[in-house]
């Protein structure tokens, strides 16, 4: 009990007390600011601010869906927010004032907008925004003809926000394709610089990475032939960040490999300014030339036995094939040949929207369980604040439904840091107000400087996002004739309120991760092995793209997963320490498996090829069985003799006349047992503690 509560408190303190570093880009900032600030202002300045009002609440409800990506995608997602809004906003006002209705209605939007997360992130927020704003107009009912008029401004608002977010699109049409190409290739530059590495931390850009793959070949991707040069250069960025793990892992000839990857660096860096500006990659290829005066003199024509020269010829190559690409990334690349549709990996790619939802509509699903967690709770909200007829009660469904995660963890700290930012919101507003002149366009100022603070400071730190939302919507609702320092009171208890019921709801059927983290940790054995199995038929690449890019994405998985259970209260400390140990050590595995596929690809004509296929399909059928016994709570039965078998494949590799690959194999196949037995004795030495783990 004593460690939970310390927990507990921990956990309250850091929610409180840490912020990161805000991500929101000015522009953004600027753009949904002015959406919303400027019908405002021409409707008070033309005598119309109940158009400006509802014009410029559309654009702050939909605010949040204008995020980073493909302008095409991004037109896609605010358009779906938009027309949420609109329909959650005319079903509120139309149903407001008949209880049974309207409870009926706050359960359906509650139980589908909770299980939109099945769609990931994007679709979350549609459904958040369409269940506030419906609670939100339901306390305000319309005749048919106000409530179309009413909704269809709330509508605009959200078209208005796409109209700026897209606005861009054809002075910029592959700007945010080439920032995404750019951030990893920047983070590739990082990677170049590191000389050392720690065996446990998970793979370099593993949420980049897959990022780019969305950005790129995503379901609404750029269709231009500038496509071509960008599928290149994911290719690439993938193949030198391979190489740049395996001369990490040979740990040999310390002054070559540092002076080479500091001229890799500059490369690197270089073709991601170039790609960030769309300018011709004229830096790059002067640190090109560099690099391979570099490699020449360093080298020269022989090689070395301990491999460190085929991998630094093969990134010279990839390196070279980045900078003559990036000339031709982004509106140069119009002038290339029509570029052939690139399909995402099967890793990424989803299936309909029907067969996802089927899937998940049972009791074992946690969107199923958050679902009926938001359907119950918005309308028991709902009611509780009709029946008890508080002052301005739609704060307290509204409350829930932001509040309410399908975790513990985001639900605790949500509903935590709403509540403070909520009291320091309106303790701050009425301090402004108090001291800024009694003038609309003073308020209309101040707002836009609450709503830039909001929109900025949303991901770093939420309670003090929240401190300025509500100024925000204080002063919002102030030129709708609302007192701004009337019922503070209320607004706090209806928040406090909210927050504690959404977390009540949590608690009464919860989705504890910690029934979750084994089968997210088997998952990602078994997408190792299916990586391996990819490896053991080295002639497809592709399959090897595919199942590289399943595999980040379950190490993702499993990663949110464990970060999750660390933050859920009461979690087992057996269990724990058994997810800890598999996952760092599933990234020593990772980085193995990597250094092999960068052999593979170096050398096309491997020494005892069929063999190596052989033991590599091996290590697949024991990291299989790892992960079934992993998920069944057993000792791991019928392994591989793995030792073994290396043991007589590095006897074949002896007598090999290619001894810098012999020995590059050897020294990775012994890598890849002692990764396996590892999992293995990790695995079966938590079988006697399971019964604590359940």
């Amino acid at each position: 009990m004593s460690s939970s509560g310390y927990s507990l408190r921990a956990t309250v303190v850091d929610s409180l007390l840490t912020a990161k570093r805000p991500d929101v880009p000015p522009r953004v900032v600027l753009r949904n600011t002015a959406a919303v600030i400027l019908p405002l202002a021409i409707g008070i300045a033309t005598g119309h601010p109940g158009v400006g009002l509802g014009i410029g609440a559309g654009a702050l409800d939909t605010m949040f869906s204008d995020q980073p990506g493909p302008y095409r995608q991004r037109m896609a997602r605010l358009l779906l927010a938009s027309l949420a809004a609109g329909l959650a906003s005319l079903i509120g006002f139309l149903l407001g004032d008949q209880l049974i209705p309207i409870l009926i209605a706050t359960a359906a939007f509650g139980f589908c907008g909770g299980l939109l997360v099945v769609f990931g992130t994007d679709m979350t927020r549609v459904g958040m925004t369409s269940m506030i704003l419906l609670v939100v107009t339901a306390a305000s009912p319309r005749p048919l003809g106000e409530a179309l008029g009413a909704s269809t401004l709330i509508f605009a608002g959200g078209l208005l926000l796409t109209v700026f977010s897209v606005a861009a699109w054809p002075l910029q049409r592959y700007r945010p394709e080439r920032h995404a190409l750019a951030a990893v290739y920047r983070g590739l530059a990082t990677l170049a610089r590191q000389q050392a590495h720690d065996d446990a931390d998970v793979p370099a850009l593993t949420d980049a990475m897959t990022t780019l793959q969305h950005t790129l070949l995503g379901r609404h991707h750029a269709r231009g032939r500038a496509m071509e040069a960008f599928g290149v250069l994911l290719e690439l960025a993938e193949r030198i960040r391979l190489e740049l793990t395996a001369m990490a892992e040979l740990r040999a000839n310390a002054t070559i490999h540092a002076m080479f990857r500091g001229d890799a660096a500059r490369v690197l860096a270089a073709v991601a300014d170039a790609l960030e500006a769309g300018d011709s990659p004229r830096q790059a290829e002067h640190a090109l030339q560099t690099l391979q005066a570099s490699e020449n003199a360093l080298l020269g024509n022989g090689g070395h036995a301990d491999g460190l020269a085929t991998h630094i010829h093969a990134l010279s190559g990839q390196l070279a094939a980045a900078v003559r690409n990036a000339n031709w990334a982004g509106s140069r690349g119009e002038l290339r040949a029509a570029a052939a549709e690139t399909p995402l990996p099967a890793a990424l790619r989803s299936s309909s929207a029907r067969a996802t939802l089927r899937a998940n509509l049972t009791p074992h699903s946690v969107a199923f369980r958050h679902a009926v967690r938001s359907a119950v709770t918005l309308t028991v909200t709902l009611f509780v604040a009709r029946q008890l007829q508080l002052p301005h009660g739609y704060w307290l469904p509204m409350t829930a439904a932001i509040v309410l995660r399908p975790d513990f963890a985001a639900t605790f700290n949500f509903g935590l840091l709403r509540v403070v930012g909520t009291v320091l919101g309106l303790v701050l507003t009425t301090a402004l107000l108090h001291v800024t002149p009694h003038e609309a366009w003073a308020h209309l100022a101040l707002m836009a400087v609450l709503c830039m603070a909001f929109r900025y400071l949303a991901t770093a730190h939420y309670g003090v996002a929240v401190a300025a939302l509500t100024g925000t919507v204080v002063i919002l609702l102030s030129f709708e004739g609302v007192n701004s320092s009337d019922a503070v009171m209320d607004r706090v208890i209806n928040t406090a309120l909210g927050s504690g019921i959404a977390l009540i709801a949590y608690v009464l059927w919860p989705t504890w991760e910690r029934g979750r983290a084994r089968a997210a940790l088997s998952d990602m054995l078994d997408a190792y092995a299916n990586y391996m199995q990819a490896l053991a038929n080295p002639e497809r690449r592709d399959g090897r793209r595919e199942a590289r890019t399943a595999a980040r994405t379950a190490r993702s998985n499993a990663q949110a997963s464990l970060d999750r259970m660390r933050a859920e209260p009461a979690t087992p400390p057996a269990l724990l320490e058994l997810a800890n140990a598999l996952f760092a050590n599933g990234n020593r595995f990772a980085r193995t498996a990597m250094a092999l596929e960068a052999l593979i690809d170096d050398h096309p004509n491997l020494p005892e090829q069929v063999e190596m296929c052989a033991f590599v399909n091996h290590v697949s059928i024991a990291l299989h069985e790892i992960g079934a016994a992993l998920r069944a709570q057993r000792a791991p039965e019928r392994l591989p003799d793995l030792r073994s078998l290396q043991r007589t494949y590095a006897a074949l590799l002896n007598m090999t006349e290619d001894r810098q690959a012999a020995g590059l194999l050897t020294r990775i196949s012994d890598r890849l047992v002692d990764n396996v037995n590892t999992l293995a004795h990790i695995t079966g030495r938590s079988r006697s503690k399971s019964a604590a783990t359940v």
